[in-house]
């Protein structure tokens, strides 16, 4: 699994500014710092297929939108196979993430991780790789000052994104993951929720609400993810052995600065795929109009709203909740788990799950140390109290950005956080660890471990293969990562251990 985050850009007092550029600028200023092993690695296009779609076609380039054509470099300003548009910024970094420009916003993909809570480590890690770039922007003669956001909306309209990627056996048939998955997506929120001031996708109506995406979701299954944004993104491009693999392309979620949000919008959401792969999920939860629903649990802070499902009954967004979490303790109970870590993360998960559902429904405000809209729902509520002022007043609007400004002693986040006022999960020494180095478990470990070692001698790098520039090579070296759980330490540890130079590598590689 992992997170893709779209960070929003602002050039105070520079409307003019082309955010492309501010966005190259903060990459570039990250691949350039003092010490980086990045390199000159480019990344390689060659597996991906961004128009294929999981049911069972692919959509023609000429009816693409040019946002779709992520398989060409620089595809938002052009359509030049494997060249880089030289004012676009596209690096990998040490600790196997990808790090670029996407949709004129700087985006962080964190490298690929087995369990929720290291994807929290390594989404927490993408936030330092933001705040270090943004500082070293503005401390750069002839450039400005950047700000950088972890939202999902400037209010005004545009949408920017915060992916979820699973992979899951391509044995299951698509349509079961959309029956299974619609309903606990469109619910999900009241645990993972963001918040949001305003309502609708230019804001225009005052109010508050849970999410920050929801209002930007317009059908129940589709391949865009830019424009008539589905519940269940159809995108069939694993980044891994097609034959075995595909990869679930979730485009709904929120950007969580709440590490609790992160661990079970991840943690929850592996466990459904898991049900649906096991085929052990509740069948009578289909719900009669899934958009609608979505946005109405969205605008209701009380999560007291009623949905109706395709059967007729009315059920709130808990109730639907609570079975999809009974039907997961019921199902990890006859399961054996992988091993005991594992087995340790799954029951936090289920726990913490539990307790927050339990406290939702007793009185919302008693998670305002771990659900994050609900955090924010306080400090707006108190804030307007004090200064007299309701919904729709630009004060608190300002106040809801501010709350996703990454640097720590502006963004209300981590003022709450500096006070104890947030639950943590992980701690910042290894938040700081993971800004450079690769989860050990999995593909990553092999990428990261490349450019940190032989960075000079990467051309390029993706998801699913390395590419060596090596002496004594005519042609370039390209090394295939299909698998996510091999190029683990363990698995090519000693091989990197014994190979001083990349020539040294691809030998070795190319010998056995």
């Amino acid at each position: 699994m992992g997170i893709e985050t779209e960070y929003g850009i602002l050039a105070p007092g520079r409307p003019d500014q082309n955010p492309m550029v501010l966005s190259s600028q903060v990459v570039n200023a990250f691949a350039t710092r003092p010490g980086s092993r990045v390199g000159r690695a480019r990344w390689d296009y060659e597996d991906e297929a961004p128009l294929r779609d999981a049911r069972g076609h692919d959509m023609s380039r000429a009816a693409a939108h040019p946002s779709q054509l992520t398989d060409v470099a620089a595809s938002h300003g052009g359509a030049m196979p494997d060249l880089e548009d030289p004012a676009t910024a596209n690096v990998v970094l040490t600790n196997g993430a990808r790090l670029y420009v996407d949709h004129a916003h700087p985006e962080y993909s964190s490298p690929e991780v087995t369990g929720p809570r290291a994807a929290v480590v390594w989404d927490k890690a993408g936030e330092r790789v933001m705040q270090e770039a943004a500082t070293r922007v503005g401390s750069t003669p002839g450039l400005g000052e950047v700000r950088l956001y972890k939202n999902n909306t400037d209010s005004k309209g545009a949408s920017y994104g915060c992916h979820e990627n699973y992979l899951v056996q391509r044995a299951t048939p698509f349509a079961d993951l959309v029956s299974g998955l619609v309903p606990f997506f469109v619910t999900r929120q009241v645990v993972t929720g963001a918040g949001r001031v305003s309502i609708g996708p230019d804001g225009s109506v005052p109010g508050y609400q849970i999410s920050q995406r929801a209002d930007f979701i317009e059908v129940e299954v589709g391949l865009e993810t830019t424009l008539k944004r589905p519940i269940v993104n159809t995108r069939d491009e694993p980044h891994a052995s097609a034959d075995r693999y595909r990869r679930l392309h979730v485009i709904l979620g929120d950007a969580n600065l709440f590490e609790t949000a992160t661990f079970l919008k991840l943690g929850t959401t592996a466990l459904v795929l898991d049900m649906v792969e096991a085929g052990t999920l509740p069948a009578d939860l289909h719900l009669a109009s899934p958009v609608r629903a979505l946005h109405d649990i969205s605008h209701d802070p009380t999560v007291q709203a009623k949905v109706r499902l395709a059967d007729g009954r009315e059920v709130t967004a808990l109730d639907v909740q609570w079975a999809y979490l009974e039907a997961a303790r019921a199902h990890t109970a006859e399961r054996e788990p992988d091993d005991a870590t594992a087995a340790r993360e799954t029951e936090e998960v289920l726990r913490r799950w539990e307790d927050v559902l339990t406290r939702l429904g007793r009185d919302p405000a008693l998670c305002h140390r771990d659900v994050e809209w609900v955090a924010k729902l306080r400090l707006l509520d108190g804030f307007a109290a004090r200064e007299g002022v309701t919904w729709g007043h630009p004060r608190l609007a300002a106040i809801d950005l501010q709350w996703a400004d990454v640097r720590p002693d502006k963004g209300l986040y981590h003022r709450l956080v500096a006070r104890g006022q947030v639950d943590r999960l992980v701690d910042d020494a290894e938040v700081a660890r993971a800004v450079d180095e690769a989860p050990e478990d999995t593909r990553a470990w092999f990428r990261g471990q490349c450019l940190a070692r032989y960075g000079s001698a990467v051309a390029a790098a993706s998801w699913d293969s390395v590419i060596f520039d090596v002496p004594g090579r005519g042609a370039l070296q390209r090394v295939p990562t299909p698998e996510p759980l091999r190029g683990t330490r363990e698995h090519v540890g000693a091989l990197l251990d014994a190979s001083a130079t990349a020539r040294d590598l691809v030998d070795a590689l190319t010998s056995t």
